[in-house]
């Protein structure tokens, strides 16, 4: 039973590295194999990362601002970078968790990356979408 369970973690890492190499041209309009459907997966969350990037510096430039503004005021004052830091850590914790445990559905088939890639580019665009609403409540 171990060994079953290592063998097929080690699938899995190496899919995973497999996609992590250049990849070859798919238009994912058409994909159809399911190597494909896992690289177009992989795409997806990565354009969702990149904008969930440019989306957490720009939050975290309105919250510095923020214990700039609150700290003059209230020495005693937490900070807004901290809360910021601290809720994007856990928010981290839970996708990934989350994300591994959708996996499960085709653990060890070839569709587990697609599975994996997929909830992490939907989590990811939810999580810009809070910070989008966290920007806009700080007037930015």
């Amino acid at each position: 039973m171990r060994v079953a369970a290592s063998a097929l973690g080690l699938l899995f890492i190496l899919t995973t590295f497999a996609l992590a190499q250049e990849q070859p041209e798919v238009n994912c309009q058409e994909a159809v194999a399911q190597m494909d459907l896992n690289i177009c997966a992989d795409r997806e969350y990565q354009a969702a990362d990149a904008d969930l990037n440019k989306i957490y510096k720009q939050a975290m430039t309105a919250v510095q601002q923020t214990d700039k503004e609150l700290g003059d005021i209230d020495a005693a004052y937490i900070g807004a970078i901290a809360a910021l830091k601290k809720a994007q850590r856990a928010w981290i914790g839970y996708r990934d968790g989350q994300c591994e445990l959708a996996g499960f559905e085709a653990r060890g088939g070839s569709m587990e990356p697609m599975l994996v890639s997929g909830c992490l580019a939907e989590l990811t665009r939810k999580r810009t979408a809070e910070l989008k609403e966290l920007l806009e409540a700080q007037g930015n």
